[in-house]
Protein backbone atom coordinates (compact mmCIF):
# COMPACT_ATOMS: atom_id res chain seq x y z
CA UNK A 1 0.00 0.00 0.00
CA UNK A 2 1.35 3.57 -1.18
CA UNK A 3 2.20 5.56 1.82
CA UNK A 4 0.59 8.91 -0.11
CA UNK A 5 -3.23 7.66 1.02
CA UNK A 6 -6.35 9.74 -0.05
CA UNK A 7 -7.73 12.43 2.19
CA UNK A 8 -9.33 11.26 4.93
CA UNK A 9 -7.51 8.04 5.78
CA UNK A 10 -4.66 9.56 7.77
CA UNK A 11 -6.54 11.45 10.16
CA UNK A 12 -7.68 8.55 12.43
CA UNK A 13 -4.20 6.50 12.77
CA UNK A 14 -2.70 6.34 16.01
CA UNK A 15 0.02 7.84 15.23
CA UNK A 16 -1.67 10.84 13.39
CA UNK A 17 -3.44 11.36 16.53
CA UNK A 18 -0.43 11.43 18.66
CA UNK A 19 1.58 14.03 16.86
CA UNK A 20 -1.37 16.51 16.90
CA UNK A 21 -1.53 16.66 20.37
CA UNK A 22 1.99 17.13 21.07
CA UNK A 23 4.29 20.00 20.52
CA UNK A 24 7.00 17.92 20.85
CA UNK A 25 6.04 15.04 18.17
CA UNK A 26 4.81 18.40 15.82
CA UNK A 27 8.46 19.68 15.56
CA UNK A 28 9.42 16.72 14.86
CA UNK A 29 7.02 16.00 12.00
CA UNK A 30 8.36 19.67 11.08
CA UNK A 31 11.92 18.56 10.64
CA UNK A 32 11.17 15.18 8.97
CA UNK A 33 9.27 16.59 6.53
CA UNK A 34 6.02 14.15 7.66
CA UNK A 35 2.63 14.15 5.76
CA UNK A 36 -0.15 14.97 8.49
CA UNK A 37 -4.00 15.47 8.32
CA UNK A 38 -6.26 17.09 10.73
CA UNK A 39 -9.49 18.82 10.05
CA UNK A 40 -9.94 22.27 8.31
CA UNK A 41 -12.41 24.09 10.37
CA UNK A 42 -12.24 27.41 8.22
CA UNK A 43 -11.60 29.19 4.79
CA UNK A 44 -11.69 32.94 5.91
CA UNK A 45 -11.90 35.81 3.80
CA UNK A 46 -8.66 35.79 1.88
CA UNK A 47 -8.94 31.78 1.20
CA UNK A 48 -6.70 30.94 3.79
CA UNK A 49 -7.42 27.26 5.64
CA UNK A 50 -7.54 27.46 9.39
CA UNK A 51 -7.19 23.83 10.71
CA UNK A 52 -7.39 22.42 13.82
CA UNK A 53 -4.44 20.85 14.96
CA UNK A 54 -5.32 20.22 18.89
CA UNK A 55 -2.85 21.84 20.74
CA UNK A 56 -2.75 24.54 18.13
CA UNK A 57 -4.11 26.06 15.08
CA UNK A 58 -2.67 25.44 11.78
CA UNK A 59 -3.12 27.80 9.08
CA UNK A 60 -2.68 26.96 4.92
CA UNK A 61 -2.29 30.01 3.58
CA UNK A 62 -4.43 30.24 -0.18
CA UNK A 63 -1.62 29.71 -2.40
CA UNK A 64 -0.76 26.63 0.02
CA UNK A 65 -3.78 25.24 -0.72
CA UNK A 66 -3.40 22.45 -3.66
CA UNK A 67 -0.90 22.43 -6.46
CA UNK A 68 -2.36 25.20 -8.94
CA UNK A 69 -4.00 27.74 -6.52
CA UNK A 70 -0.57 29.02 -7.08
CA UNK A 71 -0.72 29.64 -11.11
CA UNK A 72 -4.03 30.45 -11.34
CA UNK A 73 -4.45 27.12 -13.14
CA UNK A 74 -6.98 25.72 -10.43
CA UNK A 75 -10.15 27.65 -8.40
CA UNK A 76 -10.21 28.78 -5.27
CA UNK A 77 -13.38 26.35 -4.63
CA UNK A 78 -10.57 23.37 -4.69
CA UNK A 79 -9.37 24.97 -1.47
CA UNK A 80 -12.99 26.73 -0.05
CA UNK A 81 -14.61 22.35 -0.45
CA UNK A 82 -12.26 21.45 1.97
CA UNK A 83 -13.82 23.60 4.93
CA UNK A 84 -14.99 20.50 7.53
CA UNK A 85 -13.23 17.80 5.81
CA UNK A 86 -9.68 16.45 6.59
CA UNK A 87 -6.99 17.75 4.95
CA UNK A 88 -3.16 16.81 4.60
CA UNK A 89 -0.35 19.12 5.26
CA UNK A 90 2.95 19.82 5.49
CA UNK A 91 4.16 22.14 8.56
CA UNK A 92 6.54 24.57 7.12
CA UNK A 93 6.97 26.99 10.20
CA UNK A 94 5.55 28.17 13.54
CA UNK A 95 5.00 31.57 14.28
CA UNK A 96 3.09 33.58 17.24
CA UNK A 97 -0.34 35.82 15.93
CA UNK A 98 -0.96 39.74 17.63
CA UNK A 99 -2.33 37.78 20.62
CA UNK A 100 0.77 36.15 21.56
CA UNK A 101 -0.80 32.80 20.49
CA UNK A 102 1.30 29.72 18.48
CA UNK A 103 0.36 28.56 15.10
CA UNK A 104 1.85 26.43 12.59
CA UNK A 105 1.92 27.28 9.10
CA UNK A 106 1.10 24.44 6.90
CA UNK A 107 1.30 23.75 3.13
CA UNK A 108 -1.00 21.33 1.79
CA UNK A 109 0.68 21.87 -2.00
CA UNK A 110 4.03 20.46 -1.13
CA UNK A 111 2.50 17.58 0.27
CA UNK A 112 0.57 17.13 -2.74
CA UNK A 113 3.69 17.61 -4.64
CA UNK A 114 5.45 14.92 -2.84
CA UNK A 115 2.96 12.55 -3.62
CA UNK A 116 2.97 13.64 -7.83
CA UNK A 117 6.90 13.34 -7.64
CA UNK A 118 7.20 10.07 -5.19
CA UNK A 119 3.97 8.14 -6.23
CA UNK A 120 1.86 8.95 -8.83
CA UNK A 121 4.40 10.09 -11.39
CA UNK A 122 5.53 6.21 -11.21
CA UNK A 123 2.21 4.63 -11.72
CA UNK A 124 1.88 3.09 -15.19
CA UNK A 125 -1.54 1.94 -17.18
CA UNK A 126 -2.42 -1.07 -15.45
CA UNK A 127 -1.88 -0.52 -12.02
CA UNK A 128 -4.33 -1.11 -9.13
CA UNK A 129 -4.37 1.23 -6.52
CA UNK A 130 -6.51 2.41 -3.68
CA UNK A 131 -9.16 5.22 -4.51
CA UNK A 132 -11.82 7.34 -2.21
CA UNK A 133 -14.68 8.80 -4.19
CA UNK A 134 -14.83 12.54 -3.76
CA UNK A 135 -17.63 13.35 -5.75
CA UNK A 136 -20.01 12.22 -8.23
CA UNK A 137 -21.43 13.37 -11.53
CA UNK A 138 -23.77 12.04 -14.51
CA UNK A 139 -20.51 11.60 -16.53
CA UNK A 140 -18.52 9.83 -14.17
CA UNK A 141 -16.68 9.55 -10.35
CA UNK A 142 -13.85 11.76 -9.07
CA UNK A 143 -11.55 9.38 -7.14
CA UNK A 144 -8.89 10.56 -4.07
CA UNK A 145 -5.78 8.65 -5.41
CA UNK A 146 -3.24 10.32 -2.81
CA UNK A 147 -3.05 13.46 -0.86
CA UNK A 148 -6.13 14.76 -2.35
CA UNK A 149 -5.21 14.58 -5.92
CA UNK A 150 -8.23 13.73 -8.30
CA UNK A 151 -8.78 11.55 -11.06
CA UNK A 152 -12.02 10.92 -12.54
CA UNK A 153 -13.89 7.34 -13.83
CA UNK A 154 -15.82 7.86 -16.52
CA UNK A 155 -19.10 6.10 -15.85
CA UNK A 156 -18.71 3.53 -18.79
CA UNK A 157 -15.61 2.14 -16.79
CA UNK A 158 -17.41 2.24 -13.55
CA UNK A 159 -18.77 -1.67 -14.05
CA UNK A 160 -20.21 -3.96 -17.18
CA UNK A 161 -23.92 -3.66 -16.43
CA UNK A 162 -24.77 -0.20 -17.84
CA UNK A 163 -25.96 2.60 -15.16
CA UNK A 164 -27.82 5.39 -15.51
CA UNK A 165 -25.49 7.66 -12.49
CA UNK A 166 -22.38 6.88 -10.33
CA UNK A 167 -24.34 6.90 -7.27
CA UNK A 168 -25.51 3.61 -8.14
CA UNK A 169 -22.56 2.42 -7.43
CA UNK A 170 -21.10 4.67 -5.16
CA UNK A 171 -20.91 6.86 -2.34
CA UNK A 172 -19.15 10.09 -1.30
CA UNK A 173 -16.38 8.90 0.62
CA UNK A 174 -16.60 5.04 -0.23
CA UNK A 175 -13.44 3.57 -0.63
CA UNK A 176 -12.41 1.53 -3.46
CA UNK A 177 -9.91 -0.18 -5.81
CA UNK A 178 -9.11 1.36 -9.12
CA UNK A 179 -7.27 0.82 -12.21
CA UNK A 180 -4.59 3.14 -14.17
CA UNK A 181 -6.32 3.60 -17.35
CA UNK A 182 -4.71 6.27 -18.79
CA UNK A 183 -2.13 9.01 -18.28
CA UNK A 184 -2.50 11.76 -20.52
CA UNK A 185 -0.41 15.26 -20.41
CA UNK A 186 -0.51 14.72 -16.67
CA UNK A 187 -3.96 13.51 -16.40
CA UNK A 188 -5.12 10.28 -15.07
CA UNK A 189 -8.11 8.54 -16.40
CA UNK A 190 -9.47 5.62 -13.71
CA UNK A 191 -11.08 2.45 -14.42
CA UNK A 192 -12.81 -0.45 -12.21
CA UNK A 193 -14.96 -2.89 -14.29
CA UNK A 194 -11.67 -5.27 -14.57
CA UNK A 195 -11.81 -5.40 -10.86
CA UNK A 196 -15.00 -6.70 -10.63
CA UNK A 197 -14.96 -10.75 -11.93
CA UNK A 198 -15.15 -12.66 -15.36
CA UNK A 199 -18.60 -13.40 -16.22
CA UNK A 200 -17.65 -17.06 -14.69
CA UNK A 201 -16.25 -15.65 -11.61
CA UNK A 202 -19.92 -14.35 -11.18
CA UNK A 203 -21.83 -16.75 -12.47
CA UNK A 204 -20.02 -19.42 -9.36
CA UNK A 205 -21.50 -17.46 -7.10
CA UNK A 206 -25.33 -18.36 -8.53
CA UNK A 207 -27.01 -21.81 -9.02
CA UNK A 208 -29.82 -22.77 -11.05
CA UNK A 209 -33.00 -22.75 -9.38
CA UNK A 210 -32.48 -20.13 -6.54
CA UNK A 211 -34.32 -17.06 -6.35
CA UNK A 212 -32.01 -14.29 -5.75
CA UNK A 213 -32.21 -10.31 -5.93
CA UNK A 214 -31.58 -8.10 -8.91
CA UNK A 215 -32.04 -4.93 -10.79
CA UNK A 216 -33.65 -4.00 -14.16
CA UNK A 217 -30.77 -2.50 -16.28
CA UNK A 218 -33.02 -1.88 -19.64
CA UNK A 219 -36.38 -3.52 -21.49
CA UNK A 220 -35.87 -4.85 -24.80
CA UNK A 221 -38.81 -5.99 -26.99
CA UNK A 222 -37.24 -9.71 -26.46
CA UNK A 223 -36.53 -9.12 -22.75
CA UNK A 224 -35.56 -7.40 -19.48
CA UNK A 225 -31.62 -7.29 -19.06
CA UNK A 226 -31.81 -7.72 -14.72
CA UNK A 227 -28.05 -7.20 -13.12
CA UNK A 228 -27.45 -9.72 -10.71
CA UNK A 229 -23.80 -8.10 -10.05
CA UNK A 230 -22.24 -5.80 -11.72
CA UNK A 231 -20.19 -8.00 -13.96
CA UNK A 232 -23.42 -10.29 -15.02
CA UNK A 233 -26.43 -10.02 -16.25
CA UNK A 234 -29.60 -12.33 -16.96
CA UNK A 235 -32.16 -12.07 -19.92
CA UNK A 236 -35.83 -12.31 -18.74
CA UNK A 237 -39.44 -12.35 -20.25
CA UNK A 238 -40.65 -8.78 -19.72
CA UNK A 239 -43.74 -8.62 -17.80
CA UNK A 240 -46.19 -6.17 -17.94
CA UNK A 241 -45.07 -2.83 -15.30
CA UNK A 242 -41.44 -3.41 -15.47
CA UNK A 243 -38.83 -0.61 -15.95
CA UNK A 244 -35.18 0.29 -15.68
CA UNK A 245 -34.27 0.96 -12.52
CA UNK A 246 -36.31 -1.22 -10.71
CA UNK A 247 -35.38 -3.30 -7.96
CA UNK A 248 -36.48 -7.06 -8.77
CA UNK A 249 -36.31 -10.65 -7.03
CA UNK A 250 -35.82 -13.59 -9.98
CA UNK A 251 -35.57 -17.00 -10.52
CA UNK A 252 -32.53 -18.32 -11.98
CA UNK A 253 -33.68 -20.82 -14.95
CA UNK A 254 -31.08 -22.48 -15.73
CA UNK A 255 -27.20 -21.02 -16.19
CA UNK A 256 -25.69 -21.92 -19.64
CA UNK A 257 -21.62 -21.12 -19.30
CA UNK A 258 -20.43 -22.59 -22.83
CA UNK A 259 -22.69 -19.69 -24.08
CA UNK A 260 -22.25 -17.60 -21.13
CA UNK A 261 -25.79 -17.02 -20.13
CA UNK A 262 -28.38 -16.71 -17.94
CA UNK A 263 -31.97 -17.39 -18.07
CA UNK A 264 -34.08 -15.90 -14.99
CA UNK A 265 -37.88 -15.12 -14.77
CA UNK A 266 -39.19 -11.75 -13.09
CA UNK A 267 -40.89 -13.17 -10.00
CA UNK A 268 -41.40 -9.37 -9.13
CA UNK A 269 -40.39 -5.77 -9.20
CA UNK A 270 -40.84 -2.88 -7.11
CA UNK A 271 -39.54 0.58 -6.81
CA UNK A 272 -37.14 1.27 -3.91
CA UNK A 273 -33.47 2.68 -3.99
CA UNK A 274 -30.89 1.01 -1.85
CA UNK A 275 -27.12 2.27 -0.89
CA UNK A 276 -24.82 0.84 -3.05
CA UNK A 277 -22.35 -1.32 -1.01
CA UNK A 278 -18.85 -1.67 -0.90
CA UNK A 279 -18.01 -3.65 -4.23
CA UNK A 280 -16.61 -7.02 -4.28
CA UNK A 281 -12.94 -7.10 -6.37
CA UNK A 282 -12.03 -10.79 -7.87
CA UNK A 283 -8.03 -9.41 -7.99
CA UNK A 284 -5.78 -9.05 -5.50
CA UNK A 285 -2.69 -8.26 -7.30
CA UNK A 286 -1.37 -4.60 -7.63
CA UNK A 287 -1.17 -4.56 -11.41
CA UNK A 288 -3.78 -6.10 -14.25
CA UNK A 289 -2.52 -6.77 -18.02
CA UNK A 290 -5.78 -7.21 -19.85
CA UNK A 291 -8.87 -5.47 -20.30
CA UNK A 292 -12.23 -6.51 -19.68
CA UNK A 293 -13.85 -7.66 -22.56
CA UNK A 294 -18.07 -8.08 -21.87
CA UNK A 295 -19.29 -11.92 -23.24
CA UNK A 296 -21.24 -10.26 -25.79
CA UNK A 297 -18.26 -8.64 -27.36
CA UNK A 298 -15.76 -11.16 -27.20
CA UNK A 299 -18.16 -13.58 -28.87
CA UNK A 300 -19.07 -10.79 -31.78
CA UNK A 301 -15.08 -10.82 -32.05
CA UNK A 302 -14.28 -14.28 -32.06
CA UNK A 303 -17.50 -14.78 -34.82
CA UNK A 304 -15.28 -11.64 -36.74
CA UNK A 305 -12.24 -13.69 -36.95
CA UNK A 306 -14.25 -16.84 -37.63
CA UNK A 307 -15.38 -15.13 -40.30
CA UNK A 308 -11.83 -13.90 -41.63
CA UNK A 309 -10.53 -17.12 -41.16
CA UNK A 310 -12.90 -19.02 -43.44
CA UNK A 311 -13.18 -16.12 -45.90
CA UNK A 312 -9.36 -16.32 -46.21
CA UNK A 313 -9.50 -20.18 -46.18
CA UNK A 314 -11.90 -20.00 -49.05
CA UNK A 315 -9.70 -17.67 -51.03
CA UNK A 316 -6.83 -20.24 -50.23
CA UNK A 317 -9.05 -22.89 -52.07
CA UNK A 318 -10.10 -21.40 -54.44
CA UNK A 319 -6.18 -20.10 -55.68
CA UNK A 320 -5.17 -23.71 -55.24
CA UNK A 321 -8.51 -24.71 -57.47
CA UNK A 322 -7.07 -21.93 -60.28
CA UNK A 323 -3.87 -23.58 -60.23
CA UNK A 324 -4.40 -26.76 -60.91
CA UNK A 325 -6.64 -25.99 -63.61
CA UNK A 326 -4.24 -23.74 -65.49
CA UNK A 327 -1.90 -26.79 -64.43
CA UNK A 328 -3.37 -29.36 -66.88
CA UNK A 329 -4.20 -26.76 -69.17
CA UNK A 330 -0.96 -26.25 -70.27
CA UNK A 331 1.18 -29.62 -69.07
Amino acid sequence: MSEYLPEGKLILTQDNINTLHSFSLLSDAKKEGKILEARACVCDAEHNLIVDLGIMKGIIPREEGAIGIREGTVRDIAVISRVNRPVCFIITDFAVDENGERFAVLSREKAQQRCMKNYISHLVCGDIIDARITHLENFGAFADIGCGIVALMPIDTISVSRIEHPRERFTVGMDIRAVIKSIENGRISLSHKELLGTWEENANNFCAGETVAGIVRSVENYGAFVELAPNLAGLAESKDGVKAGQQASVYIKSIIPEKMKIKIIIIDTFDYKYNPQKPKYYCNSNHIDRSYIPPRVAVNLWKRYLIEFITISQQTVSLAVCFCIIYKTFV
